[in-house]
């Protein structure tokens, strides 16, 4: 089960220091490849990378995330699940022991537990509006606060992790979110034993993931992706 305290104290230092942009400026980022280098320039959509931020609207989204996560499949069983005699064990007085009635009786061992978990959904509903505003608000925070980087491709000749560790050195990240356009099972399966670093396609995109990771890295044809779904 995921720990809502933890989490949101690992993502509160993206609701501070936040900036704002005047509404006429376009975001414009430098797109770099794989080795850290210069090689272009990228425009960001204005309403989905400049808007205000308003952390209230992200810990709700956050706390739906998290609160679907959990499984609320917890279960005991009670006095009257358990199996066994009704019969009470021995006469109510004169014996000095516990009135303890019969044997699935919480007070021995097997019997039904009082006051149990039994399985529930913790699932919390946030409009799609809400969302998805969430959503723009999380990938605005990373480029106000110089978190968000685009790159060119990624690419790797073979599964190899050490191939990708060189990208991250090269990259100088150490704690980032990747999102792809596209399936790389070779980038996936190479990045999976790193920690501090998750692979992403565009269309899995989420607040949690975009706040909890220190950076955020695109690759440029995710950006339109992005930009489609968000319009």
């Amino acid at each position: 089960m995921v720990k809502s305290g933890e989490a949101f104290a690992a993502v509160g230092f993206c609701y501070s220091n936040i900036s704002r942009y005047g509404k006429d400026d376009m975001a414009v980022v430098d797109v770099l490849n794989q080795t850290g280098e210069k090689v272009a320039q990228t425009e960001l959509a204005d309403s989905c990378f400049s808007v205000d931020v308003n952390p209230s609207v992200l810990h709700s989204v956050v706390k739906m995330q998290l609160a679907n996560r959990r499984a609320g499949t917890a279960s005991v069983k009670n006095r009257s699940d358990v199996r066994g005699s009704r019969r009470k064990l021995f006469r109510q007085k004169g014996t000095g022991r516990a009135r303890r009635g019969d044997t699935k009786s919480p007070l021995l061992r097997g019997g039904g537990v009082v006051f149990g978990p039994h399985p529930k959904s913790w699932a919390i509903k946030v409009s799609k509006k809400v969302r998805r505003l969430a959503l723009k608000m999380a990938l605005s925070s990373k480029l106000r606060n110089d978190a968000l980087m685009v790159l060119k491709e990624l690419s790797l000749s073979e599964i190899k992790t050490k191939a990708f560790a060189g990208i991250l050195a090269d990259l100088q990240l150490d704690n980032a979110l990747f999102i792809t356009a596209e399936k790389n099972v070779n980038i996936e399966l190479s990045a999976r034993n790193i920690p501090g670093v998750k692979i992403l396609r565009s269309e899995g995109l989420n607040v949690y993931d975009i706040l909890k990771y220190r950076h955020l890295v695109l690759l440029e044809p995710s950006i339109e992706q992005i930009e489609g779904r968000l319009a």
